[in-house]
């Protein structure tokens, strides 16, 4: 055994542990294609700070700068960071102006790393700071000081502070850059969030009048069935609506960081706002009538609120402030008040939402036969289902560390499911097999679900009818044939899953599995490769001995190779639909009735590789 000495103890200094463990500060390592990619909270951290001068009540703009080599830099026209600071504030871990809540009584970034992590991370990182007719400024690389300015110089600009930062390539994938799209909703966001302040993201200005009001106004993909309701009060602000059809959906922040994973206020909107419309209308709804298609916008500020990680998704934060006041309670009080009052004064508002809610009693009263029976034959599938191999760990499994790593692979028949089943984990990986092509879906009611037997299973399996709560699998991956039938079946599961489930897609849970095209071999060296210029690279190191197998489906593939394919070596493309995008008007127009709509779109992409004379 090797020996544990005291020569084992390390000790890492700051910049060297965030570099190690970037993880911890801004989750995955992305190259900017996924809006939770790590880039992304580099460029939150840099713009928090600006923000929380503007809730103090200094500087109206920020501007944010990214150019074509993906340098970005973040100015504001805030107090400006004291200059003799400059240096503790970009390179001293644990250090900021937020431990006094006088300060910043409701900011986000309280514990002093938010900056510290970008500069650790940047191959390139420069803060300068302007104050009161001087400035100061500090050029930074991999957390290194390159150059800095000893003595503060004269500079009769504008009171405010400047980050500019080029990620670290060594740590980020090369290609790593910025979506366009991902900046642009991370500024509306900050401008819904604080009425008044101008983001001005490369020349293009965001500005919100109306708060949360202008934030549903434009994400909602479905016209609201009344006027949205909009109030606020001392630290708070929400807005609600309800749809004609659809799921919950929410989106919530707290001190201005947008929660994409709600927490302690998420339960607590959903909770009053239940207990205050019985209240009102003096009957004892059903919890999911009440809420059934509604889409709200929460915002609350708290202070020193606890996140339940450094990128701050989700609010962990039992308490609203050091006296103890609840998040529950607060938001209970609150709406008990505002709410009421405004449904006294609105009273069409309060026809519609009545009309809303029983409209979803009747569906669920309609529902409930239909249901029955398919929770008998769920019932029965547990026991029977041959469909269904599951595995033991689950992310409903909330004390089992690999909770995080359950996945069901969702596959085309029972030959790839009998290669799958052989080779998987079966600890965290369960395997659930279609007959064939599923239904098509679209533009069916939820009805459907529970009479098709496939759907039904399915969503069984999942554990979702009521909700994400209780989903039992963190990755929902489908696994089928690369070619055009293995395709259709991808099409008709997301159009299950955008239809009757869209936070499934929503929060990042379904992801497409990658499967080789080719293997490439001789007698020492094994290829599996994925597209052409994978495979040419392979006949290249294996040299004229090459042999090639084209695969054809996932049928012909070896237990032993689907062992490769689903282990650590896994090739996941998450689904996502992009932003600004209605999931009816994209349903409609890939799976509706306008083949000829269609047919147009498909010839004018045509795209043919003359060298191989193959039509992509």
């Amino acid at each position: 055994m090797a020996k544990y000495t005291e020569d084992d103890i390390k000790s890492l200094d700051w910049k060297e542990h965030i570099r190690l463990r970037p993880g911890m500060y801004i989750g995955k390592l992305g190259d900017g294609t996924s809006a939770d990619d790590g880039v992304y909270i580099l460029l939150k951290e840099a713009m928090d700070n600006s923000i929380d001068e503007y809730v103090m009540g200094f500087g109206k703009e920020i501007h944010v700068t990214i150019d074509e080599e993906n340098r970005c830099e973040v100015r504001d026209f805030g107090r400006g960071i004291p200059l003799g600071k400059l240096m503790d504030c970009a390179a001293k871990i644990n250090t900021g102006a937020k431990y006094d809540s006088e300060a910043f009584k409701k900011s986000v970034g309280l514990n002093g790393v938010g900056i510290k992590a970008v500069n650790a991370l940047s191959g390139f990182f420069e803060i300068q700071a302007w104050r009161d007719g001087q400035t100061k400024a500090i050029e930074f690389s991999k957390g290194n000081v390159v150059s800095e300015m000893k003595r503060a110089r004269k500079d009769a600009s504008e009171n405010g502070t400047r980050i500019a930062f080029d990620v670290d390539k060594t740590i980020f994938p090369e290609k790593t850059g910025f979506k366009a799209a991902f900046v642009e909703k991370m500024c509306r966001y900050y401008a819904f969030l604080n009425p008044g302040l101008v983001v001005v993201y490369n020349g293009q200005k965001f500005k919100s009048k109306d708060g949360l009001l202008d934030l549903l106004k434009e994400e909602m993909e479905e016209g609201p069935l009344y006027p949205p309701v909009h109030i606020s009060g001392k630290d708070i602000e929400i807005s609600f609506s309800h749809k004609v059809s659809g799921a919950e959906n929410y989106y919530t922040f707290v001190n201005g960081q947008h929660t994409t994973q709600g927490g302690t206020h998420l339960l607590a909107f959903r909770e009053a706002v239940v207990k205050v419309l019985r209240d009102f209308y003096k009957k004892n709804y059903d919890a999911t009538d009440i809420r059934a298609g509604i889409e709200a916008a929460v915002s609350i500020r708290v202070e020193e609120p606890v996140f339940e990680s450094q990128t701050k998704t989700k609010l962990g934060s039992s308490t609203v402030s050091p006296d103890g006041e609840t998040v529950r309670t607060f938001m209970l009080n609150f709406l008990k008040e505002e709410l009421d009052n405004y449904l006294h004064k609105h009273k069409n508002v309060a026809e519609e939402i009545q009309k809303r809610i029983l409209t979803a009693e009747k569906e669920r009263t309609a529902l409930k036969g239909i249901k029955k029976m398919a929770r008998e034959r769920a019932r029965k599938a547990k026991i029977h289902n041959k469909k269904l191999r599951d595995c033991r760990v689950h992310l409903s499994s909330k004390k089992n560390k690999r909770r995080e790593e359950s996945t069901i692979f969702i596959t085309e028949g029972d030959s790839a499911s009998g290669s799958i089943t052989k080779s998987r984990d079966v600890e965290t990986q369960a395997v659930f097999s279609l007959r064939g092509k599923p239904l098509n879906s679209f533009g069916l009611t939820r009805k459907v679900v529970y009479e098709n037997e496939e759907f039904n299973l399915l969503q069984h399996a999942l554990d979702i009818e009521d909700g994400l709560e209780s989903l039992r699998y963190q990755n929902v991956v489908v696994a089928t044939d690369a070619d055009v039938d293995g395709m259709h079946i991808r099409l008709l599961l997301l159009t299950f899953f955008l239809q009757f489930f869209p936070e499934l897609v929503r929060d990042g849970h379904v992801f497409i599995l990658q499967t080789p095209l080719f293997r490439v071999r001789n007698k020492k060296e094994t290829f599996y490769c994925y597209d052409e210029e994978e495979r040419l690279a392979a006949v290249a190191k294996c040299g004229k001995a090459a042999e090639i197998t084209r695969f054809k489906g996932l049928g012909e593939i070896s237990p032993d190779e689907f062992a490769f394919m689903i282990g650590d070596d896994m090739r996941l493309d998450p689904v996502k639909y992009e932003e600004g995008k209605s999931i009816k008007d994209m349903l409609t127009f890939y799976m509706g009735k306008n083949t000829p709509d269609r047919q147009g779109f498909i010839i004018e992409n045509l795209r043919v590789d003359v060298d191989s004379a193959e039509v992509a």
